[in-house]
């Protein structure tokens, strides 16, 4: 690589794909949708010591055409550019989720086939890509998620993001296989956890930690676990997966063991400022089916989601992208530093 194109170039895991880019000496062209916005002066400052690598361009995933400039001259497109909501921030999932994400891939897509110099794109996808809910791993041999298997369950009505997600990546292979020039790789990580560069990221996952560190959940948490994975290790995969010409195909990024709710508590108790306000409790399922619809958890998302453990095998991710996954324990305290050093800059 040496010229690439980062959708999205804010985002949580984008911000920091963009930071190791820069760090290995590349040419970044980003697209943001306000290039003059605060967040985008943050992302700029990640440019300092490297001037002239990093070009911001505006873009909306909605227009068509709007990629083209950005992806002038560049040899390597990753799209990461996709909206992930928690079930409680969802109001429209066809606008919020499915039209950003599958008309998005069309369109960065489109400006790939029309820019003769790319030769790879790396798409940002997700596990869900995989399963809707967890009761759908158990169903598979040794209750192991592989890169092979596919979701079939969500809807728009059911799991609308791990919906989104798989019409986004469906039709980017769609796209990739309709021609011979460019080569694809899937990125597809679990829960992503980790130092916020770029703060003011409306991602699920940020979104779910920030209930967890502000005391929001001080009651209890539910018996869910989650498939954990660092931003930097998600980023590092990236950067993986465009450099290496063998790399093909899809790949878990993830630890291979999931994290319970409880431990991610035990972890950021340890060090938050104020620790009496990260619960201690796990509550009992039936408690969580009175309080979940308060959460927009509903009693079909409790039931299949509650007390369900599964294992991803990662090997793949290990020994063809090398990826060395931090402990995630180091993940959630560097998490709760940033995010504590951020809340005093907003005052």
């Amino acid at each position: 690589m040496d010229r690439v194109l980062v959708t999205g170039g804010t985002g949580f895991v984008a911000s920091h794909l963009v930071a190791r880019l820069l760090q290995d000496g590349h040419h970044v062209s980003v697209t943001v949708r306000d290039p003059g916005g605060r967040r985008t002066a943050a992302l700029r400052n990640l440019t300092v010591g490297r001037p002239g690598h990093l070009a911001v361009h505006a873009a909306d995933l909605l227009t068509e055409g709007s990629f083209d400039a950005a992806a002038e001259g560049v040899d390597t497109v990753f799209h990461v550019a996709s909206p992930f909501f928690m079930a409680e921030q969802i109001t429209d999932p066809q606008t919020e989720l499915v039209d950003p994400a599958l008309l998005g891939t069309r369109n960065v897509l489109g400006t790939v086939n029309r820019t003769p110099s790319v030769r790879r794109v790396v798409l940002t996808s997700t596990i869900g890509a995989m399963f809707g809910d967890y009761s759908d791993t158990l169903a598979l041999p040794g209750r192991v998620l592989t890169e092979d298997v596919v979701n079939t369950s969500s809807s728009l009505q059911r799991s609308p993001y791990h919906y989104s997600k798989v019409l986004a990546e469906n039709e980017a292979w769609r796209i990739a296989d309709e021609q011979d020039r460019w080569s694809m790789v899937s990125v597809n990580p679990g829960l992503v956890l980790g130092p916020v560069l770029v703060p003011g990221s409306a991602s699920g996952s940020l979104f779910l930690l920030d209930e967890l560190m502000a005391g929001k959940l001080w009651f209890g948490v539910p018996d869910i676990a989650f498939a954990a994975v660092d931003v930097r290790d998600v980023a590092d995969a990236h950067v993986a997966a465009g450099e290496r010409t063998d790399a093909a195909g899809r790949y878990i990024v993830s630890h291979r063991e999931m994290v319970p709710f409880t431990e991610m508590a035990r972890i950021l108790r340890s060090v938050h400022d104020h620790p009496w306000r990260v619960p201690r409790t796990r509550l009992p399922t039936p408690a969580v089916r009175l309080l979940g619809p308060a959460f927009g958890l509903d009693r079909q998302f409790i039931e299949h989601h509650v007390g369900i453990r599964f294992t991803l095998d990662n090997r793949r991710s290990r020994t063809e992208l090398g990826v060395s996954y931090r402990p995630v324990a180091d993940s959630l305290r560097d998490h709760y530093r940033a995010w504590s050093r951020n809340r005093a800059v907003r005052g």
